[in-house]
């Protein structure tokens, strides 16, 4: 089972948005003694998911919340936009596919650098996205 230690959402409309979102995860990271490497993932990861909620859905929010499953900690970042949604998640989530001008690796390059990775959408409605970082993992 999971618990919640704490939670901060956060408005994603603007660039300095996504510098914010990104400064403030690592902070989160760093207070839950989270290893430099695991801190890199999670950013990326996290940059990633940013990047694609702006470009697709002018914006979202992001909700990081501190996690705990036993003894170990993480971090819990959900993404949520109301975007036009993913009409096809599992080709979203083939390596090389994509709809804008990029290399295609944003949701499956994604998920390989988190724990746990979950993806919801519906068309016309938008689109939520939650990733898990375990502190040592």
């Amino acid at each position: 089972m999971i618990l919640s230690l704490s939670k901060d959402t956060i408005e994603v409309v603007k660039e300095q948005d996504v510098v914010f979102t990104k400064n403030r995860v690592k902070e989160v990271a760093v207070r839950i003694k989270m290893g430099l490497v695991n801190q890199t993932r999670l950013i990326t990861a996290a940059s990633e998911l940013l990047r694609n909620m702006m470009r697709y859905a002018n914006g979202g929010k992001c909700t990081i919340e501190v996690v705990s499953s036993g003894r170990t900690n993480g971090i819990r970042l959900t993404f949520t936009d109301k975007g036009p949604g993913i009409p096809d998640i599992a080709k979203a989530m083939e390596d090389g596919f994509s709809t804008g001008k990029s290399l295609g690796l944003g949701l499956p390059g994604t998920k390989r650098l988190v724990n746990e990775f979950d993806i919801r959408s519906n068309v016309g409605e938008g689109t939520t996205v939650t990733i898990i970082k375990w502190a040592n993992g």
